[in-house]
C-alpha cells in the first residue's frame, strides 16, 4: 500500500466504534501474519520428512557432502578437502575471524588439524535449505576432540554454503561459530 492508503485506513480505523475496530485489527493481523507464514521456508531434514523426492535428494546430497567432509577432515584426506573447497571460500569463525585463503585454510588442516583434532556431527542437527540456481545452505552442531579421545562433549553451532557447479559440490562459505 501507499503511504497514502495506509493513512486513510489508519484514519478509518481510529474513527470505528472499539469492538468493530478490535475485530478489524485481529482480522488484519491474521491476514498479515498468514501472508508472512505461507513464505517462511521450511528447513529440510530426516524428521518428519514430507517433502517432495528432489527436496529429499538434496538433503541426502548435502549430508553424504557433509560425511565426505568430516571423513576426510578426521583422516588427513588434504585431496578430498582441496576438492571440497570453493576457490572463492569465505571462512567466518567467531574466534580466528575471517579466512579467505584457499591456500592458507589447507595449511592451517595440514598443520593444525591432521592427526590431532577430529570433527563429530551432532546426530540428527543438520537442516538444509534450497538456494534457487546456486546450491544449498547446510546448518548443524559439530564438535572437536583430540585423538584418542572419546568424543565431543561439546558441539557448536556451523552454517555452509554449498554450491554446486557442472555436477560437483564445493563449499563456498563457511559459519563456525564455538
Amino acid at each position: 500500500m501507499l503511504a497514502h492508503e495506509m493513512r486513510l485506513v489508519t484514519t478509518k480505523i481510529l474513527i470505528m466504534k472499539k469492538p468493530v475496530r478490535l475485530i478489524f485489527i485481529l482480522v488484519f493481523t491474521v491476514i498479515v501474519l498468514t501472508s508472512y507464514s505461507s513464505r517462511v521456508v521450511e528447513p529440510l531434514s530426516m524428521e518428519g520428512m514430507e517433502a517432495s523426492s528432489h527436496l529429499a535428494s538434496l538433503y541426502d546430497s548435502i549430508v553424504s557432502m557433509d560425511a565426505r567432509w568430516e571423513d576426510a577432515y578426521n583422516n588427513c584426506r588434504l585431496d578430498v578437502m582441496e576438492e571440497l573447497i570453493s576457490e572463492d571460500l569465505e571462512f567466518y569463525h567467531d574466534q580466528g575471524g575471517l579466512m579467505t585463503s584457499k591456500q592458507k585454510l589447507n595449511e592451517a588442516l595440514k598443520n593444525n588439524i591432521c592427526g590431532k583434532v577430529k570433527r563429530q556431527l551432532k546426530a540428527g542437527s543438520i537442516e538444509v535449505y534450497r538456494i534457487a540456481g546456486y546450491g544449498a545452505v547446510e546448518m548443524g552442531q559439530h564438535g572437536f576432540y583430540s585423538v584418542g579421545g572419546t568424543g565431543a562433549d561439546h558441539f557448536a553451532k556451523f552454517v555452509h554454503i554449498w554450491k554446486r557447479t557442472n555436477g560437483q559440490w564445493q563449499i563456498t562459505r563457511v559459519i563456525s561459530l564455538h
